[in-house]
């Protein structure tokens, strides 16, 4: 039951302290809208020091504290239980851009800072920050370190981990540990850095960031390739990685059923060629200057014509303009907004080795079609960097109520059985939260689960921070 509050009964720090059920309701429900809790209170600090603040008090008085950026996760990692006993301490109002350094080609910034206003501010200063996500208007750094965010430029520029070089956490105990280092070599003990990203506020709340800086592109092509299975994909990559070496941005596989979801519900969507195929690739490259009579559209030329040599490739359709580059991206960034326009999916967030894709891909479409005939394969994903998106929706017509449903469990151990088969992961960019908790432990080996349980009883042994997250609440203890 949620408890009363008392307008008094707070802790002292600049922000907003909100207890009125509307002014907390937008804080209570995930971005899926598959989990809704509960909270004492909503916290919105305004500085590193309110935080601290904030969680002094919260540990005076024994309160759960589920730290939330732009709440825009797909695994539940954001939302408080359903107890009501804890507080969510947003970061939204912690927007400063801190410092720029072109000359160390850094950024320093609050963890409230939403992922487009990093890339802005990167932007302004002639400078590219290359983190890329579907949310990022709306998403913020730190949820994007605390989840160890991916998205479509990781072949290149690596996850949120590769483009960080220092942070500001502030610790279970309500102290704050500033590590805002602008380094790209620090030998001098643990990489506590490396700790708190991805730990999804379990260890301790980032509350800034140091952010690596890369030039901005002078030149980028895109091309959209019409190919026969996964397997000519990953021809295509190898051929892609010798022609085009450190300017392959990204490299995208993107399924037949996934395309026609895209053009059945944006309306700008157009296919960029009449051959239609069962898989399509979308590769990108970047270089940050400009060659007279070279660059990247020379070399992925080079590229498609070696690929058509081999048969590798049915069609391919090349961006001539800034227009084109976005009109092909958006057949790829356009696939889960789609897929949410169709109806309930059962969503799978895995890696694997990149040479295991094409064996996986054969296998597991065997394996869900044995269990569930008439379901679709919406498989899209980050070829360049073994991360796929292995999405299930009902068949075309829909399915009786609650049948669907039903099929969650059993697919997703079809699913996330075969991944781990492969020497592959059941979470790539989207964090474990609630929704792969349980099932990443049975993945885990003694040992392992061991390690993780000692370092969140070391540093969180009153268990307050997002206690039921990435591990069980019990399992500390």
């Amino acid at each position: 039951m949620k408890e009363a509050v008392s307008d008094t009964h707070r802790p002292a720090f600049a922000g907003r302290w909100l207890t009125a059920a509307e002014d907390m309701a937008p804080f209570l429900t995930d971005w899926r809208r598959k989990w809704t809790g509960s909270a004492y209170a909503v916290a919105q600090p305004e500085s590193a020091e309110d935080v601290a603040a904030v969680v002094r008090w919260c540990v005076q008085q024994r309160r759960p504290i589920v730290a939330q950026g732009g709440n825009t996760g797909l695994s539940g990692g954001a939302t408080p239980d359903a107890e009501g006993h804890g507080v969510v301490l947003s970061l939204a109002r912690m927007q400063r851009i801190r410092g720029i350094d072109t000359i160390n080609d850094t950024i320093t910034v609050d963890a409230g800072c939403t992922l487009l206003a990093v890339q802005q501010a990167a932007e302004s200063a002639g400078r590219l920050f290359p983190l890329s996500l579907a949310a990022e208007g709306s998403c913020t750094i730190g949820g994007n370190l605390a989840t160890n965010a991916g998205g479509v430029q990781v072949l290149r520029y690596g996850n949120a981990r590769e483009q960080c070089l220092g942070l500001e956490v502030v610790t279970a105990e309500g102290q704050i540990w500033n590590g805002l280092r602008a380094l790209r070599k620090d030998n001098t003990g643990y990489a506590l850095r490396d700790v708190y990203i991805g730990s999804e506020g379990t260890l301790g709340i980032i509350t800034g960031a140091v952010l690596k800086l890369a030039p901005q592109p002078a030149s980028r092509v895109a091309a959209f390739c019409a190919i026969a299975s996964p397997q000519q994909a990953l021809d295509v990559l190898n051929l892609a990685r010798r022609h085009l070496g450190p300017a392959l941005t990204a490299c995208e596989l993107i399924s037949d059923v996934s395309l026609a979801l895209v053009l059945r519900h944006l309306p700008a969507a157009r296919h960029p060629m009449e051959t239609t195929t069962p898989w399509y690739l979308l590769l990108e490259a970047s270089e940050p200057h400009q060659n007279a009579g070279s660059g990247p559209g020379a070399a992925m030329q080079a590229l498609l014509e070696e690929a058509f040599e081999q048969n590798l490739l049915e069609d391919a359709a090349v961006s001539a303009s800034l227009a084109q580059f976005k009109a092909l991206w958006l057949l790829r960034e356009g696939i889960s907004e789609s897929q949410g326009a169709e109806g309930k999916t059962i969503k799978h967030d895995i890696s694997l080795p990149i040479s295991a894709i094409a064996r996986f891909v054969e296998e597991a479409a065997q394996a869900v079609r044995s269990y569930a005939p008439a379901v679709r394969l919406v498989v899209f994903g980050h070829m360049g960097d073994g991360n796929l998106h292995y999405n299930i929706s009902p068949p075309e017509g829909g399915i009786a109520p609650g049948v669907f449903e039903a099929l969650e469990d059993p697919l997703n151990r079809i699913v996330h059985d075969l991944a781990i088969a492969y020497g592959g992961s059941i979470s790539a960019e989207h964090g474990l939260g609630v929704l792969r908790r349980d099932e990443s432990l049975r993945a885990k080996s003694p040992v392992e689960a061991d390690l993780l349980r000692r370092i969140k009883a070391a540093l969180d042994p009153l268990g307050l921070l997002n206690p039921g997250k990435v591990l069980p609440a019990d399992f500390i203890t």
